[in-house]
């Protein structure tokens, strides 16, 4: 019956879909009335929320364990249309009606917008429309929010280094060592951005090792009291360099991945989930176990540019 009476309903914001803490908000809803309507009022509710939901155990249904964990980071309600008579309700002339409405977001620490298998953090504004004699009815839209990490941190603009080493052995010899060092120009990244890996590789032993990169985003879904937790650890980019050869000492290279645009922002501000991501650098060897440095690094909205005395070039 809604829908007879409802057409074409939308709501649309004013110049964005992506807000953040303290924004201001404003757009408006628009429908079609095939007819004559009465309506009492037209609310909005802006929300904030995050849940998380998985189980354990294998075999039957009623073995499995099931955790979930909810948080509302805020709940706000507003009225874009009323009568203003208690009980009472405007009738609607049929034909193309539009309302505007305005709020704001709150101030707050409030993590960016994820989805994920086991859990998500959802901002949303939901409009219902309640009529005389009938159910209310809603309609619900969702928003992107976006957390702006404090770009003045030093730690997310200078350089970060890590090395390793290991002896090779064939047949119960050693072949010599291989080692590698390796630094980024800073630790924070935003979405379509080029990383580079700046690398020193010495292989004295036997064997040709093969470097290999990838950005690895690590989803960490908790209970309220943390007890009970689930990892999901997802490879988003990977790169192979060229082969190096056995006896080779002192080579310098650069290896490079561009992070994909659509890649989620770190969240490190929410009890219940969490989001983080690491570029891994391995050596794979062949017949022996692989050589490993790892980078962990903060995507964020805003490119970081790296400190000025520790570019690298």
């Amino acid at each position: 019956m809604f829908a007879k009476t409802f057409k074409d309903f939308c709501i649309n914001f004013n110049g964005k879909n992506t807000f953040s803490s303290g924004d201001l908000m404003t757009g408006q809803i628009s429908f079609e009335l095939a007819k004559a309507t009465k309506i009492r009022s037209i609310s909005m509710c802006l929300t904030g929320r995050a849940n998380v939901h998985w189980s354990s155990g294998g075999g039957k249904k009623r073995n499995r364990r099931h955790y979930n964990a909810n948080i509302d980071f805020f709940n706000l309600k507003s009225m874009i249309f009323t009568e203003g008579a208690v009980g009472g309700a405007a009738k609607l002339p049929p034909g193309r009606h539009v309302y505007p409405f305005t709020c704001h977001i709150p101030q707050g620490d409030f993590p960016s917008s994820f989805h994920g298998p086991h859990g998500l953090i959802r901002y949303s504004l939901k409009v219902s429309i309640d009529r005389p004699w009938h159910m209310s009815t809603d309609f619900v839209t969702e928003f992107n929010f976006v957390h702006h990490i404090n770009s003045n941190q030093p730690d997310l603009w200078s350089p970060l280094s890590g090395s390793n080493s290991m002896e090779v052995c064939f047949l119960c010899c050693a072949t010599g060592p291989i080692t590698m060092t390796a630094r980024t120009e800073k630790k924070a990244f935003s979405p379509g951005e080029m990383v580079k890996i700046i690398c020193d590789f010495s292989n004295a032993s036997s064997r040709t090792v093969t470097p290999k990169i990838k950005l690895q985003q690590k989803q960490h879904y908790y209970t309220i009291n943390r007890i009970h937790s689930r990892l999901v650890v997802k490879t988003m980019v990977s790169q192979i360099g060229l082969p190096i050869a056995a006896h080779t000492s002192d080579m310098h290279t650069e290896l490079t991945l561009t992070i994909p645009m659509d890649s989620s922002l770190s969240i490190s501000n929410c009890s219940i989930l969490n989001v983080e991501y690491v570029i891994e650098l391995r050596l794979c060897v062949s017949g022996s176990s692989d050589l490993t440095v790892v980078f962990p690094i903060i995507l964020c909205d805003i490119p970081i540019h790296p400190l000025a005395s520790g570019v690298i070039t």
